[in-house]
This record gives structure tokens, C-alpha cells and sequence, in this order.
């Protein structure tokens, strides 16, 4: 059975049609109907519809057949903006193969190589596919060097196509079926899935997105999550179609759902390993045994959330706690002002990560909340060899017991044609850039260039992206 199971993600820059290409999928291979069928079927939430861009991963299961042969196709949709890469991870970890998405008008870009980088950290298999060869300003040849000189493979391994017409639609779930490797068979193996998402739904409680990497769970059967060794028993087990389908069993290579009731949100972290259990002997002896998880994720950006009333402290707490369930690379610890009260200092990803996670307080929650100025975190050793992080310069310690202060640092690329290379360099050394060199990324007239420096963060939360492209 695991012969016929292709597990297989899309990654892209921001808009460069993942969403479309997804949609174009379950059209094709009939998973959804056309009475049923809508623009960005898999981006659940009013804002992804509203913004036109994907913030969650969603996986779904479709069933192809392919010269007289039936598979079955998990596709994880992922976003494409550098503020939910923790998402594009979390979705490579739970697959095997990776459609790489470019632009024909567009070309490489900035989170094309971001995300290829993370899906070659993983060994999966890379599918390059060049999209919207239908528009009047596609430029394929110039698109098709920048992919060959990037990861290396030959033209014409590159499926040309179209998501808006269906145009190589069927030459890339072809190409899946082909060169995507299928799960290995571990079905003999002792229960074990690796949970890469989780929601918390008000009637089945804190369901889990899993992929089962080894044996069987069952409806019904008895479960254990390993970090946070909490015992749950499954309500409802299925897959993604892309709704919910319940079913009796997921089997060894599947991706699919657990209901486990827990109302605890706490207790079903992304990342965990859940497996099946009779006794307390089997539980000692499964802690033992986790999957590899996630790295834990480094916030870019701090902000104090605070209630806007005194007493809306406990309901923030508990729609933060809900949104950490949704949302993994969400960081928060409790902190107090003076003026603001009781409130959270959070870690996010960028600014469009915190503008985001702001609109699901108050939509998905009902709380409006007084956010302040964004900020790093230093971290400064005392003359005593005491350690301390600060994030706002009411903790600065007296200087005179300070040794040493450090800042964050980040490594940049920055991808532009190369008419702009000058304004650019000018731009960064403003901002107290370090200059590390720059790549050519294709030739001729529209020659577009790599340039990597280093910078301190504090320099990039502002404004630098706005400036940046006001500056090209």
C-alpha cells in the first residue's frame, strides 16, 4: 500500500500562484466538486481571503489515478511570506517531496531561495515548476536560467504550466507520482505519529494534523504525548478531503487528523510525538522514544500586547494560549508596565506576523489590545558575569555595572536587478550594514544580483523593508 502514497508540499515566494496551483489540484483530481469549488479552497480564514496570501499550512487528500493505477496524493498548501516560514518547516518535516514554485513574470526571488534552502535541509525531493507561463510579461527562458543556475538541474526537468488555465497540471501530479519517493514501510512498527499542526475546535477539543511515520492508530485507541506526557484516548480519527473525513484507521506513511479531546491546549504541542498505549510500562518505555521535532523558533520582532480593560487579562490569556495551539512560532511570557497593567511581551516573526496575530485577537476572539512600539532584546554581562536579556530600556541596568552589551545580528539577502544595486549598498550602510560580498544570479539585459550582508536587527523592524522598495 505505501508504494502508492506520494507525500508532497508546494513552496514559493509570496504570490507566485501556490494557492491557485492547489486549487487547480483538487479540480483535477476530484476531490472537490465544481458546485463546491471557490477561489483559495484550502486558505480557511476570512483574512488569508481578504489579503491574498496564505498564514497556515493546510494539508488535504487526493486520490489520482495514473496509467490504470490509483494513488493517494497528500498535498500540504504552505504560506509564502518570510513572517510564516516556521509553517513552510513544520509542512517539509511531514513530507517527502517539494513542488517548487517560480513565477514566469516574476523570476527567482528572495523566499523561493529561502524556502528551497529549508526543503534541502530536509532531503526532499525538489519538482521545479515555472507558473504563469499565460501572462504577456512571462519571461520563461530568463525564469528557466535562474532555476537551473539555482538548484542545479537540467531545463528540461522544468514543468512549464499555467494554475490559472490548468495548463501542466497534469505533467506536475505526474511528475509527483514519478520522482517523489514514497514513504518508507514502517507498518510493523510500533504506533508513532509526528503532529505538525493543531487547532482547538470548541466541540472536539484540540485536534492534531499527524503524520504517521510508523504502524497504526485506531478510533478508540489509547494515546500518549511524549514532551508533555499527557495520556488521551482518539474520538475521531480521518483525513483531510479537504474537510474532515472520518475513517476508522490511519496507516503507516498517511497524513490525517486526531481528535483527542483534551480541552488543555497546553497539553498537544506541534512538534510532539503521539503514540498508542496499554499500561503504564508501555508509557515509560514510549517517553523514551520521541520523534526528531522542531527547531524552536527565534522571534524577529517584540511587542507588549496589553488588554484595552483592567480586567481582560485571563480572556487574553486564554485566546494567546489558543492562537500559540494555531500558530508554533508565536513566543509569549507574561510582563507588567506601569501604565498598561498586566499584559504579554510576544516574539514575532516580522511585522506582518504581529499585524496578523493583532486581527485573529480581535476577530477570531472578540479583544481589542494596546500594542507598543515594536523592539529587540539585548543581552548584556554584568561586571559580577551575571547574565540578563533587556527589552526596553527601563531594565537597563547602572552602567556602571555593565561589562558588555550584544545586539542581535542577522544575515541578509537581498535578490534585485542590478540597475539597483547602488541605491541599495547606500540604503544598508545607513542602517550600519556589513558588506559580505554579491552573486550574479543570471546574465544579459536584466542581470539581477545577490547581495549578502550582515545587519543589526533593530535596523530591519522599522521601516527597512518600505524604504527598501521605495529605494527600487
Amino acid at each position: 500500500m505505501n508504494d502508492k502514497i506520494r507525500n508532497f508540499c508546494i513552496i514559493a515566494h509570496i504570490d507566485h500562484g501556490k494557492s491557485t496551483l492547489a486549487d487547480r489540484f483538487l479540480e483535477f483530481t476530484g476531490t472537490v466538486s465544481k458546485r463546491d469549488m471557490k477561489a483559495q479552497l484550502l486558505d480557511s480564514m476570512d483574512l488569508e481571503r481578504e489579503r491574498g496570501i496564505t498564514i497556515k499550512l493546510t494539508p488535504v487528500r487526493m486520490e489520482y489515478t495514473s496509467a490504470g493505477t490509483p494513488y493517494i496524493l497528500n498535498l500540504i498548501d504552505t504560506p509564502g511570506h518570510v513572517d510564516f516560514s516556521y509553517e513552510v518547516s513544520r509542512s517539509l518535516a511531514a513530507v517527502e517531496g517539494a513542488i517548487l514554485l517560480v513565477d514566469a513574470t516574476q523570476g527567482v526571488q528572495a523566499q523561493t531561495i529561502g524556502n528551497l534552502y529549508l526543503a534541502l535541509e530536509q532531503n526532499l525531493t525538489i519538482i521545479p515548476v515555472i507558473n504563469k507561463i499565460d501572462m504577456p510579461i512571462a519571461n520563461v527562458e530568463k525564469t528557466k536560467a535562474e532555476i537551473v543556475h539555482l538548484i542545479g538541474c537540467d531545463e528540461k526537468d522544468i514543468i512549464l504550466a499555467s494554475a490559472k488555465t490548468g495548463v501542466g497540471v497534469e505533467d506536475i501530479l505526474k511528475a509527483v507520482i514519478a520522482k517523489v519517493p514514497p514513504p518508507k514501510d514502517n507498518s510493523t512498527n510500533p504506533p508513532r505519529a509526528l503532529i505538525f499542526d493543531s487547532t482547538y475546535n470548541e466541540y472536539k477539543g484540540v485536534v492534531a494534523s499527524v503524520r504517521m511515520t510508523d504502524g497504526e492508530l485506531k478510533k478508540g485507541d489509547k494515546i500518549f504525548s511524549i514532551t508533555t506526557e499527557t495520556p488521551a484516548e482518539i474520538l475521531e480519527i480521518g483525513y483531510y478531503r479537504p474537510k474532515f473525513s472520518p475513517t476508522e484507521s490511519i496507516k503507516n506513511g498517511e497524513i490525517g487528523y486526531v481528535v483527542t479531546g483534551l480541552k488543555e491546549v497546553r497539553d498537544c504541542r506541534v512538534g510532539d510525538t503521539i503514540t498508542k498505549i496499554n499500561n503504564v510500562a508501555e508509557m515509560i518505555i514510549a517517553s523514551k522514544d520521541p520523534l526528531p521535532g522542531y527547531k524552536e523558533v527565534k522571534p524577529m520582532v517584540y511587542a507588549g500586547i496589553f488588554p484595552n480593560e483592567g480586567d481582560g487579562y485571563q480572556d487574553l490569556r486564554d485566546a494567546i494560549d489558543k492562537l500559540k495551539l494555531n500558530d508554533s512560532s508565536l513566543f509569549y511570557e507574561p510582563e507588567r508596565s506601569q501604565a498598561l497593567g498586566f499584559g504579554f511581551r510576544c516574539g514575532f516573526l516580522g511585522m506582518l506576523h504581529l499585524d496578523i496575530f493583532q486581527e485573529r485577537l480581535r476577530r477570531e476572539h472578540g479583544l481589542d489590545v494596546i500594542i507598543t512600539t515594536p523592539s529587540v532584546a539585548y543581552q548584556i554581562i554584568k561586571t559580577s558575569g551575571e547574565q540578563i536579556v533587556i527589552h526596553s530600556p527601563q531594565e537597563m541596568p547602572d552602567p556602571g555595572s555593565i561589562q558588555e552589551i550584544s545586539e542581535p545580528w542577522m544575515n541578509l539577502d537581498i535578490i534585485s536587478p542590478k540597475d539597483y544595486v547602488g541605491s541599495i549598498m547606500g540604503l544598508i550602510s545607513e542602517r550600519k550594514g556589513k558588506y559580505i560580498n554579491t552573486e550574479y544570479l543570471s546574465t544579459g539585459v536584466d542581470q539581477r544580483a545577490l547581495l549578502h550582508y550582515q545587519i543589526p536587527l533593530a535596523s530591519l523592524i522599522t521601516d527597512f523593508y518600505d524604504k527598501l522598495k521605495t529605494y527600487t
